[in-house]
């Protein structure tokens, strides 16, 4: 087939719309389930005594909403009739699940009108004009029968969702659940804030199809409490912490089918599935993801194939003792972490018939055709980031997210306040800028308190320094400007561990009036792919190896503060560089190096070679800086083995109390002479051979 353009930068909607044209051309892999005689069975008492034709109403709603005609392997884009699980026949439900079909269509322009339909008896057809203001975040109840649909653009349901309770047969598409979201409560840990986008609880036959969900209270999907016989199909999920959650039930009856969605710039529940006796995944897109991905739990039964995942930890996790997943033809792109795959748990297509695309072209298929019909995401240049909802986003990562979709420069500027969340700009997100509204740092506080040592609850790993950093910054050309960012982990509650504010891991990182507040490993300056950071006008603080890392970094003008353990000893090690080749390592220039701790207990850095790595050759210059009494003679400490005199660990006109005099030899106290300092300068560090210079 026709090779397809999909652009690796901003992502979600990053990849070029394929032509229609080309899905008709796509080789199938087609996989038999069993053929289903629906002539054959007599007609069914339900509801009103269904006797409409399912495929012939389901394309008349279709023709109602406007849905393009597009085909992949697996059938029609837009299908008439349920897929998956959801189209599983019973004897109440010969035909699977049609929903309202048989019942009067309705349309309704707001919540009242939406409640009071959505409850009542008999099938029925909920057309949704335009977007329904909830408001408080409160779920409205769906009864048996209904179809629920989106017609128009832009339409669905903001400040709240639907609850599937009890209920049976019911569709909802083309319809859009955003902004419930309390701001602040990124955990979903709120007492008022227990709301989903949509709730399926002890359900049975409900196909959600075609709808986006985005920053939900708390998940953006549950389905809970033995429902069975569900399909998710052609939706999108981003940007939020809890994507789709499966389960709350020690029983396994729940059978479920995910195909073909766009799950984008979330934490975890990618999704979490509990207790499910068949969980049938395919051809799903799950990226930048910080957590986890797809997770087996209980006696979970999985089949995850030709689904592709990118940019996140975790990709597949199988997490109890009796937890099953088979991993088929999975395709997985900057993942660090589980793909696990304990081998054969079921086959889909002894319950039904499906055919998958080939899983190079999952990314680019989801995301020309998955969630509502409408017009492209519009996103300005610059967009506000607030928790009293006068911005344009609640969060910083949803602000992100938004920018991630477009190919333009985005400026995210964040109103004064506390946002606790962890926040990625994941590889593509370039032309990025996070800055404060007010111009001090200290009104903008980034938060977390995830330390590296932490083991997950699941697996025996540890969070380690991708899981760990409150931001990381894994696309180039970002700024960070005006803001404190903050690993909260409490050391004397919970005992010393590395705990990481910051990761940087792209090229031409710009840091200017940031605070960087940590203990051990507050700041990693990573060994990308020509990573170089400038941090000009900031204050970085910590105690133990707080600014670590392998790429090049250019520290000026800036204070670089100790923390005090109360040692009388050794109170720390600003630095320890593992400078890889092709980079420079570590620049401090015209900066401050203050602490409380007692004279002479901190020293300057320390030469890691990370797994003792004997290619790594740690590179540190401390020059033209002022440095308090803290830092000690020798400034320079061995680690793990490695001798500090060994590397490359020198300082060049320093001044204050812990440096040397001028002119002066002292053994623990290398110098640069003035021919080899005129050769070590912020431009020979950075400039590059694309000239960058980040200081004009």
């Amino acid at each position: 087939m026709t090779a397809h353009d999909v652009r690796g930068t901003k992502s979600s909607a990053g990849a070029a719309r394929m032509g229609r044209a080309s899905f008709l051309r796509i080789a199938a892999t087609a996989v038999a389930g069993p053929v289903l005689a629906l002539g054959l069975f007599a007609p069914v008492a339900h509801a009103d005594d269904v006797t409409a034709d399912p495929a012939a109403a389901g394309a008349a709603l279709l023709e109602r909403i406007g849905a393009p005609a597009d085909v992949t392997a697996d059938g029609p884009v837009w299908s008439p009739i349920a897929t998956g699980f959801a189209s599983t026949p019973t004897a109440d439900l010969p035909h699977g699940t049609t929903g309202g079909i048989g019942g009067d269509t309705v349309v309704v322009r707001d919540a009242a009108a939406l409640r009071e339909y959505a409850a009542s008896d008999g099938p029925l057809t909920i057309l949704v004009k335009g977007e329904i203001v909830v408001g408080d975040g409160s779920m409205i109840t769906v009864s048996d029968d209904k179809t629920v649909a989106g017609v128009g653009a832009k339409s669905g349901i903001v400040g709240g969702g639907l609850y599937i309770d009890h209920a049976s047969n019911v569709i909802v598409r083309n319809l859009t659940f955003r902004d419930s979201y309390i701001p602040g409560d990124w955990d979903g840990k709120s007492p008022e804030n227990d709301n989903d986008g949509i709730r399926v609880d002890t359900s049975d036959h409900v196909w959600i199809d075609h709808n986006m969900f985005t920053r939900i209270g708390d998940g953006m999907t549950d389905l809970r409490k033995d429902s069975t016989a569900l399909t998710l199909s052609w939706n999108v999920y981003r940007d939020h912490n809890k994507a789709i959650g499966v389960g709350w039930t020690p029983n396994v009856v729940t059978t479920l089918t995910m195909h073909h969605n766009l799950i984008s710039n979330t934490y975890q529940r990618n999704a979490s599935i509990d207790n499910v006796a068949y969980a049938h995944l395919y051809n799903n897109h799950v990226e930048g993801f910080g957590q986890y991905g797809t997770m087996s739990r209980g006696a979970s039964r999985i089949l995850v194939e030709y689904s592709s995942y990118a940019h996140g930890e975790d990709a597949i996790v199988a997490k109890d003792a009796a937890s099953q997943v088979q991993s088929r033809g999975n395709s997985f792109t900057d993942i660090r972490g589980l793909k696990q795959n304990t081998g054969p748990a079921f086959e889909a297509s002894d319950f039904y018939s499906y055919a998958v695309d080939p899983v190079a072209d999952v990314e680019a298929i989801v995301k020309s055709f998955a969630g509502p019909v409408g017009p492209p995401e519009s996103i300005p240049r610059t967009v506000t980031v607030a928790l009293d909802g006068t911005g344009d986003f609640a969060s910083v990562g949803a602000a992100l997210g938004a920018a991630w979709r477009v190919d333009h420069p985005v400026d995210i500027v964040i109103e004064p306040g506390i946002y606790r969340e962890v926040v990625r700009v994941w590889p593509g997100l370039d032309d990025v800028t996070l800055r404060g509204s007010t111009g001090d740092a200290a009104d903008v506080v980034i938060t977390y308190d995830v330390a590296a040592g932490q083991k997950k609850f699941y697996g025996t790993g540890t969070f380690g320094h991708t899981g760990s950093p409150t931001v990381s910054v894994l696309a180039d050309d970002v700024t960070l400007k005006d803001i404190t960012i903050e690993n909260a982990y409490d050391e004397a509650a919970n005992g010393g561990s590395q705990a990481l504010a910051l990761r940087t891991s792209g090229d031409r990182i710009v840091l200017e009036g940031v605070r960087l507040l940590g203990n051990q490993d507050t700041f990693l300056a990573d060994a990308g792919k020509g990573s170089r950071v400038y941090v000009t006008g900031s204050y970085v603080e910590g105690d133990v190896d707080f600014i670590y890392g392998g790429g090049t970094l250019v520290v000026e003008d800036s204070e670089i503060h100790s923390l005090d353990r109360g040692s009388s000893a050794v109170n720390g090690y600003v630095a320890a560089p593992a400078t890889v080749p092709g980079s420079r390592g570590f620049l401090f220039v015209g900066s401050r190096f203050t602490s409380d701790a007692a004279d002479g207990t901190v020293f300057l850095g320390r030469p890691w070679h990370p797994s003792s790595n004997p290619g790594v050759e740690p590179s540190m210059l401390v020059r033209d800086s002022w440095l308090g009494a803290h830092i000690g003679t020798p400034a320079w400490s061995d680690m793990s083995g490695w001798s500090w005199r060994d590397d490359d660990l020198v300082e060049f006109g320093n001044e204050g109390p812990g440096a040397v005099n001028a002119g002066e030899e002292v053994d623990g106290r290398p110098q640069l002479s003035d021919d080899a300092a005129a050769e070590r300068t912020r431009e020979t560090y950075l400039s590059g051979d694309d000239g960058w210079a980040p200081w004009r």
